[in-house]
């Protein structure tokens, strides 16, 4: 991303062009959206324009990458980037090769057990590459284990977080449908195509089964 000197303040449609060839579908409507939900506060002239500093800048690259590269919904970006203990965490994309982490570091990084962890393999919420007799995570696994590990502070055991793993298998299935023929393609820009719809399509999917959830929870306080 090019940067943005600290003492120019920005208009939206600058601040678009800087982002447009790492975000493609970044549009001058969807910061404005970002702004009404209150993910973004830039500054407003007399007539009403908005100017961004860079760290609005730097904010709108970060809530545009948890987007597209992990997928979490604007409440869930929301939480995490009010978070006080928020730490910047590199993240490989679709297509990317994922950092890995062995089994000791697995479980120094989340608390776990290797009995927790080892249950997690069973009921298939953990899926390790097995690599010269040693285990080996994709290092987005350590938050499969923390959330997991949450949940049994509440008494919901591994064996009761199956449905969660066939949910996501059923939803991703239904994307492969889509996207399929662009990623078997052997050409590099339809492939990449391919991979760019998958991304959209992920957060979207995402973004709506987090509002239905929500929608479902609420009611049963109603």
């Amino acid at each position: 991303m090019a940067t943005a000197s600290k003492a120019r303040l920005l208009t939206i449609g600058t601040v678009c062009g800087m982002l447009k060839d790492d975000f493609p579908d970044i549009s001058i409507s969807k910061i404005r959206y970002l702004e009404d939900q209150g993910l973004l506060a830039p500054r407003r002239t007399q007539g009403g324009y908005r100017l961004f500093t860079e760290d609005d800048v730097d904010r709108l690259e970060t809530i545009l990458r948890l987007q597209r590269d992990e997928f979490l919904p604007l409440r869930v970006i929301r939480q995490e980037l009010a978070s006080p203990s928020r730490k910047a965490r590199p993240r490989s994309g679709l297509g990317e090769p994922e950092r890995e982490l062995d089994s000791d570091a697995l479980c120094e990084s989340t608390g776990a057990t290797p009995s927790f962890v080892r249950d997690l393999e069973d009921y298939g919420l953990l899926e390790p590459r097995a690599e010269g007799g040693e285990r080996r995570y994709p290092e987005r696994d350590a938050e499969v284990v923390a959330a997991c590990l949450q949940l049994a502070r509440y008494g919901i055991e591994p064996r009761n977080l199956r449905p969660f793993k066939t949910g996501a298998e059923q939803e991703a299935a239904k994307l492969e449908q889509i996207v399929a023929p662009k990623l078997r393609s052997h050409n590099p820009d339809r492939h990449r195509a391919g991979l760019e719809d998958l991304q959209a399509l992920a957060a979207l999917s995402q973004e709506l089964s987090q509002l239905l959830f929500w929608r479902a929870v609420r009611s049963l306080v109603r």
